[in-house]
C-alpha cells in the first residue's frame, strides 16, 4: 500500500496528461489553447470513454486514494489537518466525476454538461480549503514546514488559476495550469507519505 500511495500522484499526473494529448493529436481542429480538456470526452468524441476513463475518472481516484492515505497520516495532527484530508479525498472524487458527466457539444446546457461543469466546480473548492487546512493544521510541527508551504502554495494557485487568471488569459490555458498545479502538489504528497508516517 505504501508504494501504491507514493507514486499515486505521479501516476495520476502521467494518466490524465497521456491522455490528454494522446487523444488531442487524433483531432485536428483540437486546441489545447481554446478548448476545455473535458470537449475530449464529450458525446460524439472519438474514444471519448477511453479519455474520460484515463483523462479524469483513473487520475481522480488515485488523487482520492492519496487523500485517503493522508486522512490515515493526519490523525495526530489536530482537527484542521484530518479535514483538510477529508477534503482533498473528496477533490479527487469531483475530479473523477467530470469523466463521468460528460459535455453534450450540441446542448452545453445539458443535465451531463450541468454535472460536468459542477464536478469542476466542486473539485477547486474542495481542495483550496482543503489544502489550505493542511497547511495550517501542520505549519507549526517540527519537520512539516515544506509540506505546509507547497500545499499553501497549491491552494493560492489552483485558486489563482480556477478563478482569477481567466480573467486576463485564455480560460482553458489558465484552467490546465491549475490541473498541472494540483497534479504537481499530489506527486510531492504522494512521495512525502512515502517518507514517513508523520506526512
Amino acid at each position: 500500500m505504501k508504494q501504491i500511495s507514493s507514486h499515486a500522484g505521479l501516476l495520476a499526473a502521467l494518466s490524465s496528461i497521456a491522455a490528454a494529448s494522446m487523444f488531442a493529436s487524433g483531432w485536428e481542429d483540437y486546441s489545447h489553447a481554446v478548448h476545455p480538456l473535458g470537449l475530449l470526452g464529450a458525446y460524439g468524441t472519438p474514444h471519448a470513454l477511453a479519455f474520460n476513463l484515463y483523462g479524469f475518472v483513473v487520475p481522480g481516484l488515485l488523487a482520492a486514494w492519496l487523500g485517503w492515505r493522508l486522512r490515515d497520516a493526519m490523525q495526530e495532527y489536530g482537527w484542521a489537518a484530518r479535514i483538510g484530508a477529508w477534503l482533498v479525498f473528496f477533490s479527487g472524487l469531483a475530479f473523477a466525476a467530470q469523466g463521468v458527466a460528460r459535455l453534450d457539444p450540441q446542448d452545453l446546457e445539458a443535465l451531463s454538461g450541468r454535472l460536468h461543469a459542477a464536478s469542476w466546480m466542486l473539485w477547486w473548492i474542495a481542495f483550496v480549503p482543503g489544502a489550505s487546512l493542511l497547511a495550517f493544521g501542520v505549519g507549526s510541527r517540527p519537520g512539516m514546514r515544506l509540506f505546509a508551504a507547497v500545499s499553501a502554495a497549491a491552494a493560492i494557485a489552483v485558486l489563482a488559476f480556477a478563478i482569477f487568471a481567466p480573467t486576463w488569459m485564455p480560460i482553458a490555458i489558465a484552467h490546465r495550469i491549475a490541473f498541472v498545479c494540483w497534479f504537481g502538489w499530489l506527486v510531492f504528497v504522494g512521495y512525502a507519505l512515502a517518507e514517513k508516517p508523520r506526512a
